[in-house]
């Protein structure tokens, strides 16, 4: 009589049955997964429309590229000698970064305290001053330029309004955002005690947003300084009168000194308000 016995491998481990919540784990995968699939299509399919509506193709991108081999050759080497030239108006675009800059931001303050919800519950009060703001964000700063270039004539003052206004329209934003995203048990606390509601603003929501509002303050300087120099395209003031000119007369080498003048300028800043920025947050 013969005695079959089969051999088991000890190292084998048994088979673990999946657990339902892996089954509910893959079956709600799935519709996210597919969720994920159609947003990148989607994305894909708006792109490529786009793309097609502007006439964005391969073939102007590689037309293009030789020119701009053309362009960058003209401008190189830049003429160093027209450096003394463009050192008052470059100045002189600093001067309406900072005077746009913080004229804007002193009227932000009471816009924004006006405009956070935390402070100002009242929507007749509120909601006019956040219409403002979404009309003041809505108009470029090109476009207002222009418009003060025509009413008040060419020189830095309409380029220093544009700047006030779109600083104004910036910093009110993110400063009154700030305000209603901040801690409010110390505001609870101050009222609990009997504190009125200058003394909330004062105690407890200015040191909790100042940090916020500077840092929003040196951000947009920063961009202030690139802006100002495009502002002088239509009349309003700084470096972009000179670099107007330039390339206008063909002066690629000079509009050359004037962009590398203007990028170390931007670098300084930036790096300035970055250090000041870190240590205030």
């Amino acid at each position: 009589m013969r005695l079959d016995i089969k051999s088991t491998n000890p190292t084998s481990t048994p088979s673990i049955p999946s657990s339902p919540n892996d089954s509910i784990s893959n079956a709600l995968d799935k519709p996210r997964r597919g969720k994920r699939i159609a947003t990148w299509m989607l994305f894909i399919v708006i792109l490529v429309v786009c793309s097609l509506y502007i006439d964005v193709t391969p073939y102007q991108l590689f037309v293009g590229l030789p020119e701009m081999g053309v362009l960058l050759k003209e401008m190189f080497p830049p003429d160093w000698s027209y450096l003394p030239t463009i050192w008052a108006p470059t100045l002189q675009t600093i001067k309406i970064a900072v005077a746009g800059t913080i004229l804007g931001a002193i009227p932000a303050i009471p816009a924004a305290l006006f405009s956070a919800n935390n402070i100002t519950p009242f929507k007749s009060v509120s909601l006019p001053i956040r219409t403002l703001l979404n009309l003041v964000r809505t108009v470029p700063d090109l476009l207002f330029a222009a418009v003060f270039v025509a009413v008040f004539g060419i020189g830095p003052f309409a380029g220093m309004l544009a700047l006030l206004f779109f600083s104004f329209g910036i910093i009110a934003k993110l400063t009154y955002e700030t305000v209603e995203a901040i801690d409010p048990g110390p505001l609870e606390a101050m009222t609990a005690v009997g504190a009125t509601r200058i003394q909330l603003i004062v105690f407890g929501v200015i040191p909790q947003a100042l940090p916020a509002f500077i840092s929003y303050l040196l951000y947009t300087f920063e961009i202030n300084i690139r802006a100002a120099t495009v502002l002088g395209f239509v009349g309003a003031g700084g470096i972009g009168l000179l670099l107007n000119q330039s390339l206008g007369l063909f002066r690629y080498d000079r509009a050359a000194t004037i962009i590398i003048l203007t990028l170390a300028v931007v670098l300084i800043i930036d790096n300035a308000s970055t250090r000041i920025r870190r240590k205030l947050l």
